[in-house]
């Protein structure tokens, strides 16, 4: 007698959520704060409390991987978790690029060309394996873990071309930062109107706006001697730190940023014998 194996509806469509909010205005906004929180309180660890650079990079490496452990166990996006995710990355990506540039004197040029590579690296890579680099589908392991890859080298890439642009080139972190938000509305506008894809902007904007946090950061946290207005790290960290859990309470609450649910196809193979 043969059989027919009838495919099981329930695990044939299956519901599934990325595990990265909707982009958002909120999303801009509190990717901003949270750059300009990993310039200013790396700042804060490594002098102003003087725990020096070592020190600091163990311990914030420490507590990423640790909460990195925890958003990838986590089933859904998590505004609180996945936030605090970026936060800490943007810290061990300043963090990053400050060990090689101070302890190992490695200069700035070299540092900014260098993570670009690995991030061009990373993208090429990922689209091999997934044929996507859109984070509207970080709903596997292997995807999530390619995209926090890439997240750390646009904070580490950032952060080197931040500093080159307002140190080594000598522009002024209030300059700096306007060109950095510049080159942001010209990709918006790249996109919106001259038919830029939505996913290499995106990416663009990403990587630029590490630069940008980071201008703003030192423009409010330096001395005034140095170009900044003087706020000093542990004000402007606060601050800050203050706004991103503002914003992200308010979304834990109103739900504007949740990721639209879809429906994935798992082909089932029918069976006679």
């Amino acid at each position: 007698m043969t059989y027919i194996a009838q495919p099981d509806v329930d695990r044939a469509s299956r519901r599934f959520l990325s595990k990265v909010p909707e982009v958002t205005v909120f999303f801009w906004i509190i990717k901003i704060l949270a750059t300009t929180v990993g310039e200013t309180f790396a700042d804060f660890l490594n002098v102003t409390a003087g725990l020096g650079l070592t020190l600091t990079t163990a311990v914030m490496s420490v507590l990423l991987t640790i909460v990195l452990l925890l958003q990838f166990r986590a089933v859904r996006y998590l505004p609180a978790l996945y936030w605090l995710v970026v936060v800490l990355i943007s810290i061990v990506g300043t963090l990053i690029t400050d060990n090689l540039v101070d302890n190992l004197g490695v200069p700035l040029e070299v540092t900014t060309v260098v993570f670009a590579v690995l991030l061009g690296a990373t993208f090429a890579v990922w689209y091999a394996a997934e044929k996507t680099l859109s984070i509207h589908t970080i709903d596997t392991p292997r995807r999530e873990a390619f995209y926090w890859l890439a997240i750390l080298f646009t904070f580490a890439l950032g952060t080197a071309a931040g500093d080159l642009a307002a140190e080594a080139l000598g522009l002024g972190y209030a300059v700096a930062a306007a060109i950095f938000a510049a080159l942001i509305a010209a990709v918006w506008t790249a996109h919106r109107f001259i038919g830029l894809g939505a996913v290499v902007a995106f990416w663009i904007a990403y990587v630029l706006t590490r630069p940008l946090g980071a201008s703003l950061g030192d423009l409010l946290a330096q001395p005034h001697d140095e170009g900044g207005f003087n706020f000093g790290t542990v004000v402007t960290s606060l601050v800050f730190l203050l706004t991103i859990l503002t914003v992200v309470v308010y979304l834990s609450v109103s739900k504007r940023d949740q990721p639209a649910l879809g429906t994935r196809t798992i082909r089932v193979r029918t069976r006679s014998w």
